[in-house]
C-alpha cells in the first residue's frame, strides 16, 4: 500500500479507502459469486462496495439501502455497483432481493437510539432475524461492534472473542447483542457460514475518534479523558478485512474482533495539538476501565494493520487545518453510560 502524505480532496481519500490489497484479491477466489452489501448507504458501506468491485471488476456487486443521501446511488452506479432501493424492515422488499452467495450485513442503528429505543431494537434485532432467514444459503459477514463487551481493565490485553457473558452498558449495546444472537441462532439452525465483526472505531478523515479529538483541540474545548483509551483502525483496512472475512467464514458463524492497537486519548490529543499548533485542554482523569478489544485472532488471519497512528494523526491534522469535509457524526467514544 502506497500512502500519501496528505489528501487533496474527498476523491483521493475515497480512492485510498477503497483500494484493494493483493491479499483481498487472492481471498476473493475462495468466496466466488455475487456480493450483496445490505446497508450500503452508511459511513463505511460506499467505500467497502467500491473496494469489492475494484478487487474483482467482473464480479456482480449489489448495494442495498434506502438511498436517502442525494447522489449516493449515482456515485455507486458510476463505480459499477448495482443499486437496489429497499427498506430491510419491509419483509416483501427483502424477499424480492436477488439471491447472492456472499452477503455483507452493514445495516443497523446507533445514533439517536436514546428516545427511540424501539426502532433501535427493531433494526438491530428484528432485521437480522429476517436477513438470516432470507439468505440462509449464503456466506454472511455481519458488522457488529465492540460495544457488545463490557468495559475491561486498561492494563490488560482487551476483551477477546471468548469473553463471556456479553453484558454491555445501555440499550444500544444490548440491542447489538440481540443482533449477534439472531444471526448466531439461525446460523446454527440453518448451517449458514459467517463471521460477526466486532468493529472498534474505524478512522476516516470525515469522522472518527481522531476527528472528534482534533476538532476539540482546534476549538480549544476541554477533552474528557475519563474514557482514556480506545482501539483504532484505518477504515480502508477495516473494509479490506471485512471483505476478506468472506473467505474465512465458519459454521456456525463466529465473532472476530476488528480494530488496531490500543491508543491513549491523552497522547493522541497531544500529538494532534502539536500538529495543529494548539495546546489541548483536558477534563477528568483516565478511568481504570475502558472499551478495549484484543485483535490477536484477526492479526493471525490478516496480519497486523499497516497504517499506523502517527500517519493517521498527520492526515487528520492536515485535513482539519484545511477545513476538509465532515460527515458531522461524532462517535461519542467518551460515553461511559451507553447512551448515544
Amino acid at each position: 500500500m502506497s500512502l500519501p502524505g496528505y489528501f487533496r480532496d474527498v476523491v483521493q481519500l475515497e480512492d485510498l479507502l477503497s483500494e484493494p490489497s493483493a491479499a483481498l484479491i487472492e481471498d476473493f477466489g475462495k468466496a466466488p459469486g455475487a456480493i450483496m452489501v445490505l446497508g450500503v448507504g452508511g459511513k463505511m458501506g460506499p467505500t467497502l462496495a467500491r473496494m469489492a468491485k475494484r478487487a474483482d471488476p467482473a464480479r456482480r456487486v449489489i448495494g442495498v439501502a434506502r438511498f436517502s443521501e442525494p447522489g449516493l446511488r449515482e456515485q455507486l452506479q458510476d463505480c459499477g455497483v448495482e443499486c437496489i432501493e429497499a427498506d430491510l424492515l419491509d419483509y416483501e422488499a427483502l424477499a424480492a432481493l436477488p439471491d447472492a452467495p456472499n452477503v455483507v450485513f452493514m445495516a443497523g442503528r446507533k445514533f439517536g437510539s436514546t428516545g427511540n429505543e424501539a426502532l433501535t431494537w427493531a433494526m438491530n434485532g428484528h432485521v437480522p432475524a429476517l436477513v438470516a432467514q432470507r439468505f440462509a444459503r449464503s456466506r454472511i459477514v455481519v458488522f457488529s461492534t465492540a460495544c457488545v463487551y463490557p468495559f475491561v481493565e486498561v492494563d490488560g490485553d482487551g476483551a477477546d472473542e471468548t469473553f463471556s457473558p456479553l453484558s454491555p452498558i445501555g440499550e444500544y449495546a444490548n440491542s447489538c447483542v440481540a443482533r449477534e444472537r439472531m444471526f448466531e441462532y439461525f446460523s446454527q439452525a440453518q448451517q449458514t457460514p459467517g463471521r460477526q465483526l466486532r468493529l472498534s472505531y474505524a478512522i476516516d478523515m470525515r469522522y472518527g475518534v481522531l476527528r472528534d479529538v482534533a476538532e476539540k483541540v482546534q476549538r480549544r474545548e476541554p477533552i474528557d479523558i475519563s474514557m482514556g483509551y480506545a482501539n483504532l483502525i484505518w477504515q480502508g483496512e477495516a473494509n479490506e478485512r471485512a471483505l476478506r472475512a468472506l473467505a474465512h467464514c465458519e459454521t456456525p458463524m463466529s465473532p472476530l474482533n476488528l480494530s488496531g492497537p490500543k491508543v491513549s486519548i491523552r497522547e493522541i490529543a497531544v500529538g494532534l495539538g502539536r500538529r495543529l499548533g494548539a495546546e489541548p485542554e483536558f477534563t477528568g482523569s483516565e478511568a481504570q476501565s475502558a472499551l478495549l478489544v484484543n485483535c490477536g485472532l484477526a492479526y493471525r488471519l490478516f496480519g497486523a494493520p499497516e497504517v499506523g497512528i502517527e500517519t493517521m494523526l498527520d492526515w487528520t491534522a492536515d485535513w482539519i487545518k484545511r477545513g476538509g469535509a465532515s460527515l458531522d457524526k461524532p462517535t461519542h467514544y467518551e460515553a461511559r453510560d451507553g447512551k448515544y
